[in-house]
């Protein structure tokens, strides 16, 4: 669903579902595959009882990345020319994530056209857990 710098404009909203129900198993599969084995991801004991925290929480590495296909999917990942994020709040075992991007700007450098953004990312309960920025650049 690659959109084109014609159909784009400031303030327009591109929102997507990233996830219904966050699975544990996401989790395990993400540490295999990033090589992050922190217990916080994966043992509940060690949260509780070394970390102060209820359980396991998800990696803020693979809520980036399920983020940023809000962008790699309108624009191609190699159109992406920045990404950037913050981490808010824990993202947990059953967690319902949902991306939205405003564009902020529309600027031509050096005959490509650049899409600033800013983007959100929230949860079921609409708790911010991760903010962040993009620029891409748009097929014409």
């Amino acid at each position: 669903m690659r959109v084109k710098a014609s159909q784009i404009a400031v303030g327009n909203v591109f929102e997507d579902v990233l996830v219904t129900d966050l699975k544990r198993t996401q989790l395990v599969m993400y540490s295999g595959t990033s090589g992050d084995y922190n217990p916080l991801h994966s043992d509940d004991k060690y949260c509780r009882e070394a970390a102060g925290y209820p359980g396991v929480f998800a990696h803020g590495m693979l809520t980036m990345g399920m983020t940023g296909r809000l962008v790699t999917d309108r624009f191609g990942p190699e159109n992406v020319k920045k990404f950037g994020v913050r981490f808010t709040n824990q993202v947990w075992p059953g967690d319902d994530l949902k991306a939205k991007a405003v564009v902020e700007a529309i600027r031509e450098e050096k005959g490509d056209v650049l899409v600033d953004m800013t983007i959100t990312t929230t949860n079921q309960k609409g708790d911010v857990v991760l903010t962040g920025y993009a620029t891409a650049k748009a097929d014409r």
